[in-house]
């Protein structure tokens, strides 16, 4: 077995089974990724993935616990590198990181312009997703930190650690009858439709959740991924917009009306995930610090040496968590 093939068949996977995508990725010829994949699986006795013909279908029970080896191998490959990097240039490296729009928008602009300016040399690579995206990111590797919100469940593999937390806003235009209002209730919420964002694939959402236990209709006009797209929407009539405090701009949205809405909403926590076997340099622990003060070094460490999440959130009980 060799270094070379578990690089390629991680490659293979990261490329959704397509192996000219890999071998593109790899810089070598199709043929060679197929022979590497053949050569490894006649070495282990089984098959890694199923095949139609000559297509890869899909990782078979046995091969994905060979791929989860292969991928965690490969990131001790990275630690040990990134250990000569980190004596020979502290300040020279690659950060990549998996987020949600509205973090990217609205959030990580400020962060990532202070980061530059301290660490110019350290190539950033920013990758916007849904929460199930970034996750199947986190799970091959190809990011170091992972920044959503909400979604715990599917990145049992990373220490979430909390960053900052916030509220919702009611969003309307400026004629709109709730627009006067200054604290309105959930029934005359549910009295128009709604745009909001994306719900969940893997169960239903707390927006959901609030309206049904209330006993009112969610009537969803329009969901989207991004909140400039939501208030786009509710720019043209088409409902009462919810999104993330955050994600208002007091001077790009001076034509709508923004209203607090903590008094109806359960607050929110956005958390920065981070491999619980991978290397932190330098440079990342800065930019946790950047993104959340709290995140100082000790705390980073001890959170990435606890057993589980929930000792996780035992060192996090007396640390005050800021809210934007």
């Amino acid at each position: 077995m060799k270094l070379q093939q578990l690089r390629y068949l991680a490659a293979v996977v990261q490329s959704g089974l397509n192996i000219t995508a890999a071998a593109e990725k790899l810089h070598t010829s199709q043929p060679a990724v197929s022979k590497q994949i053949k050569l490894l699986e006649d070495e282990l006795g089984f098959r890694i993935f199923v095949r139609s013909g000559r297509t890869l279908t899909k990782v078979t029970p046995a091969g994905q616990h060979v791929v989860d080896r292969a991928v965690r191998v490969l990131r001790e490959v990275q630690n040990i590198k990134g250990i000569s990097d980190e004596h020979k240039e502290e300040d020279r490296g690659t950060l990549s990181i998996g987020t949600t729009h509205t973090q990217a928008r609205y959030v990580l602009p400020a962060v990532i312009q202070q980061f530059r300016s301290r660490y110019p040399n350290v190539k950033l690579n920013l990758h916007q997703g849904t929460s199930e995206q970034i996750a199947e990111m986190a799970a091959l590797d190809r990011i170091d930190f992972a920044i959503a919100t909400g979604s715990d469940n599917l990145f049992g593999n990373l220490v979430l650690l909390p960053a900052y937390q916030w509220h919702r806003h009611v969003v309307v235009p400026l004629d709109h009858p709730l627009a006067s209002v200054r604290k309105p209730t959930l029934k005359q919420i549910a009295a128009y439709p709604i745009v909001t964002y994306v719900f969940s694939f893997t169960g239903p959402s707390s927006l959901q959740q609030l309206f049904s236990k209330a006993g009112l209709p969610l009537n969803v006009a329009l969901t989207a991924r991004d909140a400039d797209v939501i208030k786009t929407y509710v720019r043209l009539g088409l409902g009462v917009g919810i999104v993330a405090d955050v994600a208002v701009d007091a001077r790009e949205d001076r034509d709508l009306v923004a209203i607090d809405a903590s008094h109806l909403f359960p607050i929110h926590t956005t958390w920065i995930g981070i491999s619980r076997g991978g290397l932190l340099r330098r440079y990342m622990y800065d930019f946790m610090q950047l993104f959340a003060p709290h995140l100082n070094r000790r705390l980073v460490d001890r959170a990435v040496a606890a057993d589980s999440q929930d000792e996780v959130a035992a060192l996090f009980q007396d640390v005050k968590v800021p809210v934007r």
